[in-house]
């Protein structure tokens, strides 16, 4: 017998086989679950989602959401001076209640900047009318709403929503930021104030009928007791 009936055929399945390329897309670096949340919630300047979460920190989604409950209940039974709370469709660190004064004390030596009265009409009635426009905020409340809406919308808390398809008119709504600031998580858990305000239906549209049927009261001037804009502060 020579040597090639010693060895055998030798076919493709006895060559040997190429490595497998390796995949490009390296997972994420994996850090310490619980502080690495921290460090995120800390520099965070709005609520973030558990998936969110998950991509900057490099765990699963599901495990990232179970710590936050965790997280979020340790701190409230060790008593710390903040929360992490779920807000908005997210988590955010907040001053726990009870330390507020403190904190205000701080940051505002002593005096609370809020918005004026005219302005939390004017976003109450955006918030259950919503889409709502500027002429039929006016026509509910009584008075020219221009200069309260823009204060409104530079502060963040409305936006423009689309237009009315009938009149063209721009429509304004509540923000996520409107959420974050009233401490809800969506507008289902507005307080049941909507029947005490008056129907559309009951009043003349100002904007179909030209403004003459809906008489509101004029702005003041700038210096005659114009509603304030730019000391308003939620």
């Amino acid at each position: 017998m020579d040597d090639s009936d010693a060895t055998g055929p030798t076919g493709p399945a006895d060559q040997p086989k190429p490595e497998d390329p390796q995949d490009p897309e390296e997972p994420p670096e994996a850090y310490p679950l619980r502080p690495a949340l921290e460090a995120v919630l800390m520099v965070a300047d709005q609520p973030l989602d558990h998936v969110t979460l998950a991509s900057a920190v490099g765990h699963p989604p599901a495990v990232v959401e179970t710590e936050l409950v965790e997280l979020a209940r340790s701190y409230d039974d060790e008593g710390r001076g903040f929360e992490l709370r779920r807000i908005a469709g997210g988590w955010r660190f907040f001053t726990r209640a009870e330390y507020g004064g403190a904190v205000e004390r701080f940051v505002l030596e002593g005096q609370q900047a809020r918005l004026t009265q005219a302005a939390l009409e004017t976003m109450a009635v955006v918030a259950y009318r919503q889409p709502v426009s500027r002429a039929r905020v006016s026509a509910i409340r009584g008075v020219n709403v221009d200069g309260v809406m823009r204060t409104l919308v530079t502060r963040g808390l409305v936006a423009e929503a689309g237009t009315d398809s009938e009149t063209g008119a721009v429509l304004y709504a509540t923000t996520p930021y409107f959420l974050e600031r009233m401490g809800l998580s969506s507008l289902d858990e507005l307080p049941d104030l909507a029947p005490f305000l008056p129907s559309m239906d009951d009043m003349d549209d100002p904007e179909v009928l030209g403004g003459g049927a809906a008489p509101v009261t004029p702005e003041p001037p700038e210096g005659e007791g114009a509603e304030p804009e730019g000391d308003e502060h939620v």
